[in-house]
């Protein structure tokens, strides 16, 4: 089903519904820190748990053979966007992406919808179901089935499952001193949905939000097997910046990342310079600033800005970045280097300007 390439005569705005949208809902790096700590050891027993939650990774991973480990995770949020179909393909896509960024195949999803059926008609919902089998269908993949209940808020996501060998497992803690930083997606989809709920986009600004957000990560599977790639994970609530010093923090590392080398999509800046950018990039700047340098003014939007369906941000060895450029051209997959991990010193991330 082909969608009209405009947000008109769309009868009800969606993202009225909520404060956040879309991965900018997550709660707060903070407060999602006490709410982990506070709720027991999450100390791994099974060692057949290759990847779990005593670490900050994207998915879990469960060996299940010698060839073969299960990756399941789970993703929903609030409208991102007023058209309930758009609204579908984005969260799968989101959902999709954490299978992706392990290296894995996804092979079914089940969706999560939460719906208030007493003032928003069951026909949206259903537009919102049907926009998320387009992109599970494009990833070759049945929505197997799901859950549902009545509630306040519309909500909607996935949880899906992938499988992937053990030894290709791609975590976001693996990374060298010397690895190259890359990214698959420009950024700016936070501030794009905070002018799309602002009523401030553009129709050729809103296709650009669609255009990323909606587009699957599915490079990922075939990084999976490139051992040139020593971590992966995919940029989304927290921002460029929260991913990235996660990926530090686990790899013992720092990072540094030229500001000017950073992708952003066509017409972000026009809406930076206005003020328009979701209020949760003061959170994730709040949260991660005291571990970063060299930011200056402005330009913390473009490293805090929640992504919604971001992309992969990869730490690749630098004896292979010929070798690994030529590959991901013969995919079709744009890349863009932002900067190098380095040894650990006093700060996580220096911002080159």
């Amino acid at each position: 089903m082909q969608k009209p390439n405009s947000m008109e005569n769309i009868p009800t705005r969606l993202t009225e519904w909520s404060e956040g949208s879309g991965c900018g809902c997550k709660i707060a790096p903070a407060i999602l820190e006490q709410i982990l700590s506070s709720s027991g050891s999450f100390t791994q027993t099974d060692p057949n748990l290759l990847v779990g939650n005593s670490g900050k990774d994207d998915a879990a991973v469960y060996q299940v053979s010698e060839d073969i480990a299960v990756i399941n995770t789970v993703d929903f949020f609030t409208p991102i966007v007023d058209d309930p179909f758009d609204f579908g393909r984005i969260a799968a896509a989101n959902a999709l992406s954490d299978v992706y960024a392990m290296g894995g195949k996804p092979i079914f999803a089940n969706a999560i919808l939460s719906w208030p059926v007493e003032k928003l008609s069951p026909e949206l919902a259903a537009k919102v179901m049907e926009g998320a089998k387009t992109i599970c269908t494009a990833a070759g993949i049945e929505l197997a089935g799901g859950h549902s209940i009545a509630a306040k808020d519309p909500i909607f996501g996935l949880s899906v499952n992938g499988i992937v060998h053990p030894h290709k497992i791609k975590t976001n803690n693996g990374a060298k001193a010397g690895d190259i930083i890359y990214l698959t997606k420009p950024l700016g989809v936070g501030v794009l949905a905070t002018a799309l709920k602002r009523q401030k986009i553009s129709d050729k600004d809103y296709l650009n939000l669609l255009d990323t957000a909606c587009r699957l990560n599915s490079i990922g599977e075939i990084i999976g097997n490139h051992e040139e790639v020593h971590a992966m994970t995919d940029v989304t609530g927290f921002g460029l910046l929260g991913h990235l010093i996660e990926m530090c923090e686990g790899s013992g590392l720092s990072a540094e990342i030229d500001l000017h080398k950073l992708p952003m999509i066509a017409g972000v800046q026009e809406y930076i310079n206005q003020f328009i950018f979701p209020d949760n990039t003061y959170r994730n700047w709040n949260a991660y600033s005291a571990k970063t340098k060299g930011v200056v003014g402005m330009d913390l939007v473009k490293l805090c800005d929640p992504q919604t369906s971001g992309g992969l941000m990869l730490a690749v060895d630098p004896e292979n970045k010929d070798w690994f450029e030529d590959s991901m051209e013969q995919q079709n997959q744009v890349i863009w280097e932002i900067g190098r991990f380095i040894e650990r010193n006093e700060q996580l991330v220096e911002v080159m300007q």
